[in-house]
């Protein structure tokens, strides 16, 4: 299975919704779309995972990679919509404490 992500910018806030599985044959697309965001200061985003079935630690590095590049260019990072599973592994890593994460929401893109 592969892996999608759908952005959607509403009033200096971008909405990302992914989908699929997040493995190391599917980052590299995840790792791409990501890279292409243009992260300006003040920017918000929020990326729903509820979609997402599985994941191992490539997929965990995407998103610290991420991460940190938006807090570097003064921008803002939510993880949603985690199942319980990815919630766990954000957990088990310590990333839970380091990441914004917000587990019952999901982005609603219009």
């Amino acid at each position: 299975m592969d892996v999608t992500i759908h952005f959607k910018e509403i009033d200096h806030k971008l909405y990302g919704y992914v989908e699929g599985e997040i493995d190391t044959f599917t980052a590299s697309g995840l790792r791409e779309e990501l890279e292409a965001v243009k992260i300006t200061e003040g920017l918000e985003i929020e990326l729903d995972l509820s979609k997402v079935s599985y994941m191992d630690s490539t997929g965990l590095g995407i998103f610290v990679a991420f991460y940190k590049r938006a807090v570097r260019e003064k921008g803002k990072v939510k993880l949603v919509g985690l199942s319980n599973r990815l919630q766990r592994l954000f957990e088990i890593t310590g990333l839970s404490d380091l990441m914004d994460i917000e587990t019952d929401k999901k982005v609603e893109l219009r």
